[in-house]
């Protein structure tokens, strides 16, 4: 639960350099700066054959995964509430469970049917207000949940290939290139909240911040699964709405409506009612 509150710590601190500094460049200057420590834990943990990469396309794929949902979503921050961007988010569950059925061949009970229902209404009910205000970039963290789906799925398929930390590196050594290239590309769009200039101290800081915490989070996550199944823990991901409802109540002044909390409140029902799914057909794997 500490390392799904603190990954919302990390978001707001995004939040907060606002028009500072384009997201493109931030999204980048994020995973470079988290790059070269993750390079160091990686090589002093287990030396040159930490760094030999197993599948390499599928790697590949998931630094791109990463890649995008994060500027979709450092996108979203700096457009929409953070509850609300935060709680779109959480229908990423559902997208993996729609993605599983139609690329991994796994089966999909009623149950996952219903979860994807309530989910896709809680999504309108938080959408609503943004999408009158913003019009389809309120649509942004709803890519992001997509992409994050998608890395879900390959990290499936290159489960056990390699450490935890090594995946975290190879993700980075992927996602800071690529970012790098979207940050140029925007640079050079000619769009003025695009453009990058020399960031100042206090956009750097921010940005190693999220790196480390970021980093942190991810460990926190790793040592649960150690102690507990990350079944057992995937409920805790939902500490990180109240998180985000305080943030933005105590350092934004933003209090969501009666219907966005109701669906975010849907949302919620949408990953429980998955999650209790799937904690069902693992027991009945283990009985058999």
């Amino acid at each position: 639960m500490a390392g799904f509150v603190l990954l919302t710590c990390g978001d707001a601190v995004i939040k907060s350099v606002g028009g500072s500094w384009p997201a493109p460049a931030l999204a980048a200057l994020r995973f470079t700066i988290a790059l070269p420590i993750l390079s160091v834990m990686l090589a002093w943990n287990q030396g040159k054959t930490g760094f030999i990469v197993v599948h390499p396309m599928l790697h590949f794929w998931r630094g791109f995964a990463i890649a995008a949902s994060s500027l979709c979503f450092f996108l979203s921050l700096f457009l929409m509430p953070l509850a609300e961007a935060t709680a779109i988010v959480f229908v990423s569950p559902v997208f993996t469970a729609v993605l599983s059925a139609l690329f991994l061949k796994e089966p999909m009970h009623p149950r996952g049917w219903l979860a994807i229902v309530v989910g896709l209404a809680g999504v309108a009910c938080v959408l609503r207000p943004n999408v009158l205000s913003l019009g389809l970039t309120a649509f942004l963290p709803l890519v992001a949940a997509m992409f994050f789906s998608m890395l879900m799925l390959l990290n499936r398929r290159v489960a056990g290939s390699a450490s935890p930390l090594a995946m975290q590196w190879a993700l980075a050594a992927v996602a800071a290139p690529l970012l790098i290239v979207a940050a140029t590309a925007a640079h050079f769009s000619g769009l003025p909240q695009f453009a990058v200039t020399m960031p100042d101290a206090n956009v750097v800081v921010r940005a190693a911040i999220v790196a480390v915490t970021a980093s942190i989070s991810h460990w926190l996550l790793y040592m649960g699964t150690l102690r507990a199944s990350a079944a057992s823990i995937a409920p805790a991901i939902y500490a990180q709405l109240p998180a985000a409802l305080i943030i933005d109540a105590l350092i934004f002044g933003h209090f969501p409506d009666i219907l966005a909390i109701a669906g975010a409140l849907l949302i919620i029902t949408a990953g429980l009612i998955l999650w209790k799914g799937q904690g069902q057909k693992g027991s009945r794997l283990a009985a058999d």
